[in-house]
């Protein structure tokens, strides 16, 4: 993994640890839980996906799904 990917990868995963707090109502631990624990983020890190190249609106899509059909989501 290049720096450069590194870089994208860390940014959409601040504003998914963003948009979970928002939306779930949850405090910055939690939504971090959420997200590092996910599918969703296993896909956004693993570098033959491309995930990384899109944008974080995109992505949350994902995870807000898997969230929202996870019984631990709530």
């Amino acid at each position: 993994m290049t720096n450069d990917e590194q870089f994208l990868i860390d940014n959409i995963t601040t504003e998914l640890i963003v948009l979970v707090m928002q939306d779930f109502r949850c405090d910055m631990e939690t939504a971090m839980d959420k997200v590092y624990s996910s599918v969703t983020y296993d896909k956004l890190t693993d570098m033959r996906t491309g995930l990384y190249f899109q944008s974080p609106l995109y992505v949350y899509d994902f995870l807000r799904e898997e969230l929202e059909l996870s019984p631990r989501a709530v």
